[in-house]
């Protein structure tokens, strides 16, 4: 995201708590800052991703966060998968300081990251919205406005859900196919194109039939968005049987040190393979 913005043309300081991470970007143009204070000085915008509530709050609340050190006038696009009422509070706090704020989570990982490919779901309002659409076109191929602040991170919650349920149908399915002895290309070829097929089926098939689970999204990464679709759910006094069951699986597999893996592992833990093949 940090490339794609450097080719577009914008000017970059860029900061992460694991240095390491900045290179490809300072190859590129970018100036490291050894701090959130040093990154945002003077920033007409700060967009952030990080992995979920509690570095949220660190970053963008802490005595040395985005709020607290940005300038009035600043506009942040977080593009963390956070629960709503998360970007409900730091909305209200930047606001409190004058600063606009964009709940803007993506659809997409790493392939996508790099293509420009990402699919921005926001919540913000319009005027905030239309100084930050440079951005999100320089990043993405499409963003829809989906409400106010905690609309992004609901919907958000709500494609997580049903991309760790289709995770979890495609490991149950592979089971049965390499139990029966189908061919696997084959098989790839046919669900990938039938009528229940997705960007997943073609993506995380390949992954499973080699045993190959680097991290494309992380299985923990998937948990956490489950929980927090459960919680809002709760909230809202909404039965979601299905997704339950689903993050228990997804929980019990973190547990058994799957975490760290893609989230297609699911199959490791659901097959008895364990760790094999990580």
């Amino acid at each position: 995201m940090a490339l794609n913005l450097l080719a577009a043309g914008h000017t970059l300081r860029v900061w992460n708590r694991h240095p390491a991470r900045t290179a490809a970007a300072v190859a590129q143009g970018a100036l490291a800052c050894d701090s959130i204070a040093q990154a945002v000085q003077d920033a007409q915008f700060v967009v952030s991703m990080v992995a979920d509530d509690g570095a949220t709050r660190a970053v963008m609340l802490g005595e040395d966060g985005v709020v607290a050190r940005a300038a009035p006038g600043t506009v942040i696009v977080d593009c963390s998968t956070n629960t709503p009422a998360m970007a409900r509070e730091v909305a209200s706090a930047a606001a409190g300081r004058g600063i606009g704020y964009l709940d803007a989570p993506v659809s997409g990982s790493l392939a996508q990251a790099r293509g420009r490919e990402l699919v921005f779901m926001v919540g913000a309002s319009a005027a905030d919205l239309a100084r930050a659409e440079p951005l999100l076109q320089a990043m993405g191929r499409q963003h829809t406005h989906m409400g106010p602040v905690g609309a992004g991170a609901t919907t958000k919650l709500i494609n997580n859900m049903l991309s760790g349920t289709v995770n979890a149908a495609i490991a149950e399915a592979l089971l049965v196919a390499e139990a029966a002895g189908l061919d696997p290309l084959a098989t790839q070829q046919v669900l990938g194109e039938g009528a229940a097929a997705s960007r997943l089926f073609k993506t995380k098939m390949p992954k499973i039939y080699a045993r190959d689970f680097s991290p494309q999204f992380q299985l923990g990464l998937m948990e956490k968005d489950l929980r927090y679709f459960l919680a809002l759910a709760q909230e809202l006094d909404r039965p979601v049987p299905i997704a339950a069951l689903i993050r228990s699986q997804m929980q019990s597999a973190r547990l058994a040190d799957l975490g760290g893996l893609d989230v297609a592992a699911i199959f490791l833990h659901i097959s008895g393979e364990g760790s094999a093949g990580a």
